[in-house]
This record gives structure tokens, C-alpha cells and sequence, in this order.
């Protein structure tokens, strides 16, 4: 249930494949689910790429043409979707679940600027460079506040974790492996904080249990109360976090 959330532990996954639709290159993602019968086709959460969720034992080459035969279906899909949200001076981003207008300072050095009674964020240096500093600035806010409640989960659940990276994820905002490496999505930060608190829960938990099992979830949510909350904005919001496109 819970990989319509995109959380689960890390796993070799089948090779990604590109159709054209459209006179347009679409992503495609394979995801095997054990309790899965059908193959099922959905977009991805970024708006741009499809995924395809396949019984445990399918072959790949199944789904692939199970997809092909349903560039009709992701064509008429793609058209729904908002248009990609641009990183640019004057615009307006989400930081931490509110928005925030982006300005470009013109100055040559200096840090991006956060004044949350305004709401803005200044970023210094060419406008040119703006993508990118504030793209950098963000991952760096991530990783302080995902290692920070990373910690906090490990201690008062009892386990340790290896490392934390921070990717940019298509299907999931984070995971866990075997060897109790933890990685996340970067867009997180995007996202009000009691939702970045709770993937860092539901991680560090799987270095407890690694399944959806009625234990993890005990765990989950003797620690984390407001989880459910937290799943339910991520259903709802999760796809507006994947329209920031960053052109560096």
C-alpha cells in the first residue's frame, strides 16, 4: 500500500525505458509490487514520466509493451498535467510548505537571504546563475533539516544509520538499504516540515524493520503522531513538489 506514498526499502530495480508519445521522449519507470496482479500505468509524480507497476515475477519486456500500448492513455494524461514551475527572478517557489517569491539581489557575493516574515528568498550573484545557487542553497537546507530529524528518530528509536544522501526521485521521497544508508528527495524541503519529519521516521524505522509491517507502523507512529496527516498532504500536494524544473 504505501508505495502509492513512494517509500520503501532500497531494492534493484528494472531498467528505465523512454517511448515516444506524442512526437515527445516520455520517461517510463518499472516498480515490481509483490501483491500486484496487473499491470498498472499511472503517471509519474513529476508530471512528465509514466510508471509502471508489474507483478513480482512479470518480465519486463511485458510491461514495456503493456506501456506502448498505452501512449494513447499517457498522451490524453500529459496534456492535464500544469505546466513546470521555472526557478527565475519574480517567481514563486514553495520553502518549507510556504510560498516565497524568488529575487535576484545583482550582487556578486554574499548568501541567499531568507526572510520569512516576507516571505522571499534573495538570491545574489547574475541572474543567470540564480537556478543554481538557489538549487544548491535548497539541497543544503534539506540535508540540514533530514540529518537533524534523522538523528533525532535514530536516538529515541534505538538504531543507527550509515549516511544520508539526497537525490531527486521520480517515484519516491526516500529509502532505505540493507547497509543502513538512508537517502532522500531534496524537494522535501519544499514541503511543510512536519512531512519532511515524518519521511526521515518512516526511514529510520525501516533500519528497525525493513516492511510495512504492523511492528514498523507501531514504530512510525509511536514516534511520529502526526504521520497520517503527513501521508495525506503528501497524496494530495506530493505531484505540485516534482513541477520545480531547475535548468542549471
Amino acid at each position: 500500500m504505501l508505495l502509492r506514498f513512494g517509500f520503501r526499502a532500497e531494492k534493484r530495480e528494472d531498467a528505465p525505458a523512454t517511448l515516444m508519445v506524442a512526437g515527445r521522449a516520455v520517461p517510463v519507470v518499472f516498480r515490481r509490487n509483490a501483491q500486484a496482479r496487473r499491470f498498472i500505468l499511472r503517471l509519474g509524480r513529476d508530471g512528465q514520466s509514466a510508471v509502471v507497476t508489474m507483478p513480482r515475477r512479470a518480465a519486463r519486456a511485458e510491461a514495456l509493451a503493456f506501456a506502448e500500448r498505452s501512449t494513447f492513455w499517457i498522451a490524453g494524461q500529459l496534456v492535464k498535467q500544469k505546466a513546470p514551475q521555472l526557478v527565475a527572478h519574480e517567481g514563486e517557489i514553495l520553502f518549507r510548505g510556504e510560498a516565497h517569491r524568488i529575487i535576484a539581489s545583482g550582487g556578486a557575493r554574499g548568501l541567499v537571504a531568507h526572510d520569512p516574515l516576507a516571505k522571499t528568498l534573495t538570491v545574489p550573484g547574475a541572474e543567470a546563475h540564480l537556478p543554481r545557487r538557489l538549487t544548491d542553497w535548497l539541497k543544503a537546507e534539506a540535508k540540514r533539516d533530514l540529518t537533524a530529524a534523522s538523528r533525532t528518530y535514530a536516538t529515541a528509536m534505538a538504531t543507527r544509520y550509515r549516511r544520508i544522501t539526497l537525490r531527486d526521485q521520480k517515484s519516491r521521497w526516500g529509502s532505505c538499504a540493507a547497509d543502513g544508508a538512508l537517502s532522500y528527495s531534496w524537494r522535501l524541503i519544499l514541503a511543510p516540515p512536519m512531512v519532511l519529519d515524518y519521511v526521515a521516521a518512516h526511514e529510520v524505522a525501516h533500519l528497525r524493520e525493513m516492511n510495512h509491517g504492523p511492528r514498523f507502523w507501531r514504530l512510525v507512529l509511536t514516534h511520529c503522531p502526526h504521520a497520517r496527516a503527513a501521508k495525506q498532504w503528501l497524496k494530495r500536494h506530493g505531484s505540485e513538489l516534482h513541477r520545480l524544473q531547475v535548468k542549471i
